[in-house]
């Protein structure tokens, strides 16, 4: 789902510091945060948690928006990162509260949704590669980005960007088997 039409001069706006579009962009980018949050997070309430830390980190992290890539991309990469950063945050809230109860084994699919036991498995693989994999592989295969938009936005070459996402589908894929 595209961005509304202006978001990119919003976003350069905001940039350079105007508070008023700052407001407007994030208005604007809030449904589109909100579904790629759901991507990632099976449940409504943390997909709006991970939403409102992709928000908030969007606007203290917007003079950093540089135009090395699009907005769009720019705010995928931001959103996947929120979303994995919440989820860790999640689970360490829940170990805490559960006071040393082991956590629970892996959902069971004839009472879990399957999607969303499948998207905690994946969270838990992708917590156990090295970041960069698990953000190659987050961005190519949750969030749908060219391997050209990948290259432009992490700033390494594109045979890189498939070299990454290669070795985090191994690992992730040995890691959901092991499960």
């Amino acid at each position: 789902m595209p961005l509304p039409d202006g978001t990119d001069e919003l976003a350069r706006s905001a940039a350079r510091g105007d508070p008023g579009a700052l407001d407007a962009l994030l208005v604007a980018v809030r449904p589109e945060v909100l579904r790629q949050c759901a991507r990632l997070l099976p449940h409504r309430q943390d997909a709006e948690e991970a939403c409102q830390d992709a928000l908030l980190a969007l606007a203290r992290g917007i003079t950093r928006f540089e135009e090395r890539s699009s907005f769009h991309t720019w705010l995928y990469r931001l959103t996947a990162n929120r979303a994995r950063s919440t989820y860790r945050v999640l689970r360490r809230r829940w170990q805490l509260e559960a006071d040393g109860v082991p956590l629970p084994d892996p959902p069971d699919p004839r009472r879990t949704s399957v999607v969303a036991g499948t998207r905690l498995d994946l969270l838990d693989a992708l917590d156990a590669v090295a970041p960069d994999l698990a953000e190659a592989v987050t961005l190519r295969d949750v969030l749908g980005l060219s391997y050209r938009e990948m290259a432009g936005l992490l700033d390494v070459p594109e045979g890189t960007v498939k070299s990454r996402i290669h070795e985090a589908r191994r690992q992730v894929r040995r890691r959901m088997s092991d499960g």
